[in-house]
């Protein structure tokens, strides 16, 4: 089952992703780096993305980090 991209709401995304190939490679690294981390503030993060999606921010400013 795919879903539509959180990021661009026109192309879909794959099960198991959390953007479409395109907007993932928009993210600056750092942010694609922490987004693959997989340790206890993993959903903290993905919060943080989809916050800054929904506020507007451009892919290229999207940057998330969580202190834990």
């Amino acid at each position: 089952m795919t879903t539509t991209c959180p990021g661009c709401r026109t192309r879909p995304k794959g099960t198991g992703r959390y953007l479409c190939l395109s907007c993932w490679s928009t993210l600056p690294m750092p942010t694609r780096r922490e987004l693959r981390r997989r340790d206890p503030q993993a959903f903290a993060r993905l919060r943080s993305l989809h916050t800054q999606l929904d506020q507007g921010v451009p892919l290229t400013e999207i940057a998330v980090t969580v202190d834990g």
